[in-house]
């Protein structure tokens, strides 16, 4: 999908910080960032939202979460913690259509959701 920003950065068409990397799976600062540390994980397959995922998507979605973890031993907050969370559609403010998980640390979060 040449017209996905995602999709270009796996290819390596585009920039990217690459904090991550494995067969299924790459993870890069994001631009944008909303903490001290906001990293994007996303499956290297183009899948556009988290409402388009199928069975056979388990298995990569998986390995994201897996990135999660490397990630925050990584950067040591396997300990303190760290928040994944993940937009789709419109409304829940998904603007790029590629399935992305922003994993963010380095700032205490209140208790409650």
């Amino acid at each position: 999908m040449t017209d996905c920003v995602f999709c270009r950065i796996v290819a390596r068409q585009t920039a990217a910080d690459i904090e991550y990397e494995d067969e299924h799976v790459m993870a890069f600062k994001d631009i944008y960032p909303k903490a001290p540390v906001h990293v994007l994980i996303v499956p290297k397959r183009h899948i556009a939202s988290i409402a388009d995922l199928t069975d056979t998507d388990i298995d990569v979605i998986g390995r994201c979460f897996l990135a999660a973890r490397r990630l925050g031993e990584m950067k040591g907050f396997a300990e303190k913690g760290y928040r994944i969370s993940v937009n789709t559609g419109p409304d829940g403010g998904q603007v790029v259509y590629h399935v992305h998980f922003h994993f963010t640390a380095g700032r205490a979060r209140g208790h409650g959701a």
